[in-house]
């Protein structure tokens, strides 16, 4: 007789990170859905997506030791590292070469970013920014899935979609900057997702968003500059 697979137990532990990764999602995108049609704009929704992010984790990290659970610590850091490295290395060449190829096609500059990140000093919140990214997306929620027995490709794609969307409820700039976004965010959240699938390790993922967010600087600040002069 052909034996039925059947997805493991679930801990009360593991179904309150499940639930709590998506209840943090979701209110964050009413917040900027809400946001959107009022004067504040998706600041609330930004805010609440980046110290959220991070209170949650550390929540969960301090008060039940999930630091492992949700691949802050343990697994294989060392080729977590490797691989983020290499992976950050060539988003970082494969986003200069598509940027110089979009201004010389008669790309417009980023010019909401630019003032966002220098007359509001959103610049110095890029650490945290990828700190939260990466503890959401790739941390609790991904590890959620995972222990919950969701298939580990399905949950590197669903991931990445909900890093992807997510990009629309939270950038307070044009709906044409945060499509520019969602693009770059895209090949964050799957490579991202498969590194810390194979190594059950968060840094990796956390190096290589590091060396894109680089990356993104220079297509605001320097290209344009060198192209337009």
């Amino acid at each position: 007789m052909k034996s039925v697979k059947t997805l493991p137990p679930v801990t009360a532990g593991e179904e309150d990170r499940l639930k709590l990764s998506f209840g943090l999602m979701a209110l964050i995108w009413i917040t900027g859905f809400i946001g959107h049609f009022t004067p504040f704009m998706e600041w609330p929704a930004l805010y609440l997506y980046l110290f959220g992010s991070i209170g949650l984790v550390l929540f969960r990290g301090s008060n039940y030791g999930d630091w492992a659970k949700m691949y802050l610590a343990g697994g294989s850091l060392r080729k977590s590292l490797f691989w983020g490295a290499i992976a950050g290395a060539v988003l970082f060449l494969m986003d200069i070469m598509n940027t110089v190829m979009y201004y010389k096609n008669g790309g417009a500059p980023m010019a909401e970013m630019e003032i966002l990140l220098v007359n509001r000093s959103l610049i110095y919140f890029f650490p945290v920014l990828i700190l939260a990214e990466e503890f959401l997306w790739r941390g609790i929620m991904f590890s959620s899935m995972i222990d919950r027995g969701i298939n580990g490709h399905l949950t590197v794609f669903l991931t990445a979609l909900f890093y992807t969307v997510n990009h629309f409820a939270v950038a307070p700039v044009g709906m044409f900057e945060r499509a520019l976004m969602a693009m770059m965010a895209l090949p964050i959240g799957i490579i991202g997702g498969y590194i810390v699938l194979k190594t059950r390790n968060l840094w990796g993922s956390v190096l290589m968003h590091a060396v894109t967010m680089i990356s993104m600087l220079l297509d605001i600040f320097v290209i344009p500059k060198l192209i337009f002069g």
